[in-house]
């Protein structure tokens, strides 16, 4: 039997779905699809329904009906079963010929009880019963039409995207970003008879709002699943205020307290607010082809973590744009290829150079075994040697089909090298190395008047100029690798400047991007006027003033910045290596900013004789696992980092890597200028 494992988990959840579709309709929502997409993929799927792909449908209001010859429907969905999403299933089930309807949530029975407000002395009562999956079940047969016919709702927690053996998204999740400074304002409105917060350090459970505290009570019961798969207890630790909300709640959650008291093995999850950090979100120092891929190639739609490949190199078609649209995309998520995941995790866990010496290899030895005619050639890797690999399988169906995985793979990484925005991404890294070293040296005022003549409207701009949303991304690396500073006539000076030329830049746009609609709340450039351009860009240097002090409740991980000494430059030290380095510190201090969140009375004893006895605190170091899981993204860079520093400081360990998203660096201005941070759309 394998070792429980991130993807063991994926595929024994998608197992049970798989138990109920055979010859049904599926209908799926973008976050269990995208579960699918990484954990088994669609072919399995559309094995077991046995019949065409439009058997799958997406979950929506106007998807497909079944008709008289469907007979059955499986509905698998990452959501609570209420509201929009009740109303939307027996709009479907209707208007259909349904004689037999499953609904698999991956939200458990317990999260249902909280939402639909009952106290947790009754739930506790109802062990064992559940009534609101049994009400839902009379429903569905009412609007099926026959009380006869069969319904049945269960749970099956697909929480997780398996990207690789030691990193897993939570596509359900995506959106789930820590809270800024500015938030507090926001819930302070909402606490009308209260006492008000002084800062984000008083934010606790009660503060937030019904909405977000119900999303992390989806989510804590999404990983108490996975810890009970994995067969551990689970110590909690948290660094950052809304990874203090999530772990205190996991910590104490109820419907885990029998599975802890009989596992066996034991582990340490420490959750990390992502804003603590947005320098290596935004960054271009990760020299890492899989990072390059996700931020030059289009999003997969439907999808936050995978990617669209160009297929038309592998056909007849000529290579025009209209054409994309003809044929089905490739993608990066290769679940059911062995040689292919195997060079996916190749490329995951090497360095740019190496990664495109590994796709040429893997192009190689493909080639090799069909009897291709290929040359060989040495030396450095081309876009256009790839090419002419890739080209060779073009009119073998046979050696297509056998090697499709790699051939998606080895397209990504050709579209990639040729795009423009590649060249761009060393641009990007040389400003960033440039603001480091004069971070030390200078003030803010004047890193930002360095900025200043970078701004410039569309009509004066070429390709190596930067877009706003690229200055954007540059303003963030500057605020959150700088830290809080004091502001002065002269950064007031500076900062205005900047704002006057941002603002009229992003008024001379001939087109708005979503991300700048977004932020000017305003969908068409023609009717974007300067005052409302200055306003919104006002708005988002508050936001930025928040990202640089975003490390104040901080002691210990205060600072992402190294300064530059006479033998070595200013660096950039990561915050989840600090992390990583301080659990793992030979010496085990007790940790200052890594908070342990008591799962009951026994932790509190404990950690109060503590202060006069010699009782030793939980450390999270203390057990062969560490879930280490971002709140708010992750990059492939600091995937690996943290798999190979934990590997380095403690042989031995296992860790895995969860958050709720793969980055790219235009994600963090999406996440942190979304207007749903405090009220996620929870489909009711």
């Amino acid at each position: 039997m394998s070792v429980p494992s991130v993807l063991s988990f994926t595929q024994q959840g998608w197992e049970q779905v798989l138990a109920k579709a055979k010859r049904a309709v599926v209908y799926l929502d973008a976050a269990c699809a995208e579960s699918l997409h990484w954990g088994c993929g669609y072919p399995r799927l559309l094995e077991v329904v046995g019949g065409p792909a439009c058997h799958l449908r997406e979950f929506e209001r106007d998807a497909v009906g079944g008709g008289a010859e469907q007979p059955k429907a499986v509905f698998v969905l990452s959501c609570l079963l209420k509201g929009r999403t009740v109303e939307t299933l027996r709009d479907i089930v209707r208007r259909s010929h349904f004689q037999y309807c499953v609904v698999v949530t991956a939200v458990s029975h317990a999260v249902h009880l909280t939402a639909n407000h009952v106290p947790a002395a009754a739930a506790a009562e109802l062990e064992g019963q559940q009534p609101v999956f049994e009400q839902l079940e009379e429903k569905l047969c009412e609007w099926m039409g026959n009380m006869n016919y069969t319904a049945e709702v269960l749970h099956v927690p697909l929480l997780l995207a398996p990207a690789a053996p030691h990193l897993a998204l939570t596509p359900a999740f995506a959106t789930l970003f820590p809270l800024l400074p500015q938030d507090v304002h926001l819930l302070n409105s909402a606490r009308q008879d209260k006492r008000k917060l002084g800062s984000l350090g008083e934010v606790d459970a009660t503060a937030l709002t019904p909405e977000l505290l119900l999303q992390i009570r989806c989510l804590v019961s999404g990983l108490s699943s996975l810890c009970e798969h994995l067969g551990v207890r689970e110590e909690c630790f948290a660094v950052g205020s809304l990874s203090r909300i999530i772990a205190a709640d996991m910590a104490s959650y109820a419907p885990a307290k029998n599975r802890r008291k009989t596992a066996t093995g034991r582990a340490s999850v420490v959750f990390v607010d992502r804003t603590l950090d947005l320098t290596g979100a935004v960054g271009h120092h990760g020299d890492n082809l899989v990072e390059k891929i996700i931020s030059v190639l289009p999003q997969l739609p439907g999808h936050t973590n995978d990617v669209m490949v160009n297929m038309v190199e592998l056909t007849a078609l000529q290579a025009e744009d209209d054409n994309q649209n003809v044929l089905a995309s490739g993608c990066l998520a290769q679940s059911n290829d062995p040689a292919a995941r195997a060079l996916w995790e190749a490329l995951l866990n090497t360095k740019h150079k190496e990664a495109v010496m590994e796709v040429r290899r893997h192009l190689v030895e493909a080639a090799s075994r069909e009897n291709l005619p290929i040359k060989m050639s040495m030396g450095r890797v081309t876009p256009g040697q790839l090419t002419s690999y890739i080209q060779l399988f073009k009119n073998n169906l046979k050696a297509l089909v056998n090697h499709c995985g790699i051939l998606q793979l080895g397209l990504a990484t050709v579209q990639t090298l040729k795009h423009p925005q590649s060249a761009k991404w060393d641009n990007f890294l040389a400003f960033e190395r440039l603001l480091l070293q004069s971070i030390g040296e200078s003030t803010m005022a004047v890193l930002l008047n360095q900025l200043l003549p970078m701004i410039k409207p569309s009509t004066q701009r070429t390709n190596d100029d930067y877009s706003p949303e690229e200055l954007l991304i540059l303003l963030i690396f500057i605020y959150s690798v700088t830290g809080d500073f004091t502001v002065d006539k002269d950064l007031e000076e500076a900062e205005e400047k900047v704002k006057k030329t941002l603002a009229q830049a992003i008024c001379e746009e001939s087109q708005l991007s979503p991300l700048l609609q977004k932020i000017t709340g305003c969908d068409s450039a023609i009717n974007l006027t300067f005052p409302q351009s200055k306003l919104a860009v006002d708005e988002l240097f508050a936001s930025l003033q928040d990202i640089a002090g975003a490390r104040n409740l901080m002691k210990q991980f205060k600072s992402v910045y190294v300064p530059g000494t006479h033998t070595h430059q200013a660096t950039y030290k990561p915050l989840l290596k600090q992390v990583v380095e301080e659990i793992f510190n030979p010496e085990r201090p007790d940790p200052i900013d890594i908070e342990h969140m008591s799962s009951g009375i026994t932790d509190l004893l404990k950690t109060g004789f503590s202060m006069f006895m010699k009782v030793s605190r939980p450390h999270p170091s203390d057990h062969p696992l560490l879930i280490l899981f971002v709140v708010g993204g992750v990059t492939v860079s600091e995937a690996k980092m943290v798999k190979d520093l934990v590997a380095s400081l403690k042989p031995g360990s296992q860790v895995m890597v969860l958050s709720t998203r793969l980055l790219k660096p235009l994600n963090i201005p999406e996440l942190l200028f979304a207007t749903d941070r405090l009220h996620p759309d929870l489909g009711f």
